[in-house]
């Protein structure tokens, strides 16, 4: 007896993520999701959930899958905060090394479409990119940082890790990506070295 067609909820929805992605939301039309997942329209409303549900789904299974990474590389931030920050920025730059993934941040190319993202997409893309910041701001903490500084410096590496993902669209070599994430590890390095020393 026939019955319906089976299909992996995960698969369908890292191959919808990974069409978010690379053609960023308001270029990624049903059509283009159905022959992304393999279900038509019909299927992926009843399944997945409309064009922002399935975003949203999206946006989140992305901040999970690499804020876990970030969570791991942040963790010796406390003992070794410079070690911590170059690893998260190795999360980053792993990920734009990757030729099977497309090139720049899910999170940063849907914060740059927030005008034509509906309300509640727009939050939920400005809600992902502040977590980063309070990641980001609790490790440099931990690592010793005065509050004034671990703040500066959260807010500067977030604006950098998106910097990387936007260059990196651009085409900016390895080693152009590298020397950006430099100058922050060496303003770093050099407050670190001034604390320790008051």
């Amino acid at each position: 007896m026939a019955g319906k067609k089976q299909f992996d909820m995960e698969t369908a929805l890292d191959a919808a993520m990974i069409q978010f992605w690379r053609a960023g939301y308001a270029d990624t039309s049903l059509d283009d999701l159905s022959r992304a997942t393999g279900l038509n329209r019909s299927s992926i409303y009843s399944s997945l959930g409309g064009k922002d549900t399935l975003f949203l789904r999206c946006l989140d299974r992305y901040a999970a899958r690499y804020g876990d990474k970030y969570d791991a590389a942040l963790s010796c931030a406390a003992k070794q905060p410079l070690a911590a920050l170059r690893a998260f920025f190795d999360v980053t730059l792993e990920r734009i090394a990757d030729p099977e993934l497309p090139d720049g941040c899910l999170i940063a190319q849907s914060a740059m479409a927030i005008p034509v993202l509906s309300p509640a997409v727009g939050a939920h893309a400005k809600e992902a990119l502040g977590f980063q910041r309070l990641r980001l701001r609790a490790a440099l903490k931990a690592g010793r940082l005065t509050d004034r500084d671990a703040d500066a410096f959260a807010e500067h590496t977030a604006a950098v890790n998106q910097s990387l993902a936007v260059m990196s669209r651009a085409g900016a070599s390895p080693a152009q990506l590298l020397a950006v994430v430099g100058v922050t590890l060496d303003a770093l390095s050099q407050t670190l070295h001034a604390t320790s020393r008051t």
